[in-house]
């Protein structure tokens, strides 16, 4: 699979799977919340973190927990000015954790932003996986029609191999899923299902 080339060093990032996202008491994508149920997005995602963790291979939490007083965050999408409008996603609350099932271990890597829909723009991410030696951004979590492709497009303008574990994604409805997985997320990532990445960073770890 491309990116698991012997040299190459592979991260898993799981987006925004955090209670006030994905958690049906806290959300306010209740088509999110029904398809990562559907889907199994959690346990999917669990069982590839896991397999990354058992490889010796990095885990990064990729959140978004807003500043108390929302001074930094552009108002220029639906979703951030719903986010401010709304009081949700504040730094130290509750909406911010992660979700039962993906509770970050020691080893693994918590990145959080304050704004932006990408988790590159205006973070320091990039500069914590180059550090790390990552090469290949393997992305799970949520969404599959707006941070994952953001976050796949600035990963492959970075120089990172992008691959998406599709059994571990979902959007806001089925139908934007569907969308995203047939006609763009293709352009610029490897859709693969989350067995097969984890027999490539097995077969990786026995060259």
């Amino acid at each position: 699979m491309r990116g698991f080339e012997k040299g190459s060093k592979a991260a898993l990032l799981i987006s925004e799977c955090q209670r006030g996202v994905i958690e049906r008491e806290f959300s306010a994508f209740p088509g999110l919340v029904d398809q990562v149920e559907e889907r199994g997005v959690v346990s999917n995602a669990a069982a590839l973190a896991s397999a990354f963790r058992a490889q010796g291979q990095l885990v990064v939490h990729v959140h978004v927990a807003h500043n108390v007083d929302y001074a930094d965050l552009p108002k220029t999408s639906l979703i951030m000015a719903r986010s401010a409008k709304m009081g949700g996603m504040k730094k130290g609350s509750t909406q911010v954790e992660s979700v039962a099932g993906l509770t970050p271990e020691p080893s693994d890597l918590v990145h959080s932003r304050s704004y932006s829909l990408v988790a590159f723009n205006g973070t320091d991410l990039d500069t914590q996986l180059r550090h790390r030696g990552i090469t290949t951004l393997v992305l799970a979590g949520v969404s599959s029609n707006i941070a994952l492709p953001g976050m796949a497009v600035c990963g492959s303008d970075l120089g990172y191999q992008v691959v998406i574990a599709e059994d571990c994604i979902a959007g806001a409805s089925a139908e934007t899923h569907a969308f995203s997985v047939q006609n763009t997320l293709p352009l610029f990532s490897t859709l693969s299902h989350s067995n097969d990445i984890v027999a490539a960073l097995e077969a990786q770890a026995s060259m």
